[in-house]
Parts: C-alpha cells; sequence; structure tokens
C-alpha cells in the first residue's frame, strides 16, 4: 500500500532542498552565452547524473562514502570548497573570458556534471536526504517510492531549465550579468555554509 503521507512528506522535503526555482537562474548564469542545443543537453545530462548519484545513495546510503572511507562531514567541506571555486569563476567573470579565448566551436565549459549535477542537485543535502527517506521506508517498496520523489522533483528542474531562455531574453545582457555577480555571491556563501558545516560535524565549529 502507497504511503500517501510518506510520499507528500518526502516531496516538500527534497524539493525543498534541491530548490529548482532557486536552481534555474544559477543554471542560466552558469550556461550563459551557450547555445539552446548546448543548454538543453547540459540540463538533460546533468539531472540524470544526479537522479543516478541519488539512485546510489539512496540504494547503499552511507556504506558508500564509508566504503572509501569518507564522512558526510568531509563530502560537505569538499563539496563547499569546489563550489567556492566555481562562485569565484562567476563573480569575476573568468568562465566568459575563457570561452571567448577558444577558438573551437563545439569547446566550452560543460557544467553538466560539475557544479550542477556536484554539488548543486545531488549534493550534501539532498544525498543525506534520500538516505534519510529510504532510512524511513526500508526495502525495494521504499526504495521506488524515495525514486519516484526524486523522479518528480528532478523532473521539475529539468523542465524550468530547459525555459531558462525566456527568462535570458526578459532579463537582457546587462541583467544577465547583474543576476549571474548577484549568484556567485549567493554560491560563495552557500560554499562557506558547507564548510562550516561540515567543520561544525567534526567539531571544530561552534552552532
Amino acid at each position: 500500500m502507497i504511503d500517501t503521507a510518506f510520499l507528500i512528506t518526502s516531496f516538500v522535503t527534497l524539493f525543498v532542498i534541491v530548490d529548482p526555482i532557486g536552481l534555474t537562474p544559477i543554471f542560466l548564469a552558469l550556461t550563459q552565452g551557450m547555445t539552446p542545443a548546448q543548454r538543453r543537453a547540459i540540463a538533460l545530462r546533468s539531472t540524470v547524473t544526479a537522479a543516478v548519484l541519488l539512485a546510489v545513495f539512496a540504494a547503499f546510503g552511507e556504506a558508500v562514502l564509508g566504503f572509501a572511507g569518507i564522512s558526510m562531514a568531509a563530502f560537505r567541506i569538499a563539496g563547499g570548497v569546489l563550489l567556492f571555486l566555481t562562485a569565484l569563476d562567476m563573480l569575476f567573470e573568468r568562465r566568459n573570458k575563457r570561452r571567448e579565448d577558444r577558438s573551437e566551436e563545439d569547446d566550452f565549459d560543460d557544467p553538466s556534471v560539475f557544479p550542477l549535477a556536484i554539488p548543486l542537485i545531488a549534493g550534501p543535502g539532498s544525498i543525506a536526504t534520500v538516505i534519510l527517506l529510504t532510512g524511513q521506508q526500508p526495502g525495494i517498496a521504499g526504495f521506488a517510492m524515495v525514486m519516484g520523489v526524486v523522479s518528480a522533483v528532478l523532473g521539475i528542474l529539468l523542465i524550468m531549465c530547459l525555459f531558462s531562455g525566456l527568462f535570458e531574453r526578459l532579463l537582457g545582457k546587462t541583467g544577465i550579468t547583474v543576476v549571474t555577480r548577484l549568484l556567485g555571491m549567493l554560491l560563495a556563501a552557500l560554499s562557506i555554509q558547507f564548510v562550516l558545516d561540515g567543520l561544525r560535524a567534526f567539531g571544530f565549529a561552534g552552532g
């Protein structure tokens, strides 16, 4: 029997953690200057990659990290550091400068795996969430329900990313530059929060 209350709670929790609404402008900033075809490919690749990663963690939980000797706290710190580097690129428009310096049309920065799939979509928060949810509903049925919720949330994110071009046309070049800088600041703050959460788990930071 399907636990409707569990599905609703799981969907709301994962939707808030993944935040498709907040990720859409970030996707737009990270793919600035790319063609619609490139954006579609990146949107699809990032969501599929994130879905596979979340499915692995939902199925095997903390054993995946434990097998490699990695704690969730260490995962948070590593994700925060990598995300901070991306934030710096956004703040100083290094990504655009690198694209302009490249002569081959097909040679472009592909943010689909990092930082979109990891750690923005399948980050410490969403990974910890699916581990917790599958722990509440063990077995194949529980795994199927959790993955159904994951598919629904990522499906919404994919649709919003596919229509991100509408936001670009509304904002214009200047608006996109301003939003990119602002989101770079937000990503920097988010990355620092990841690091602080990891340090707190190790007992190195105060509550």
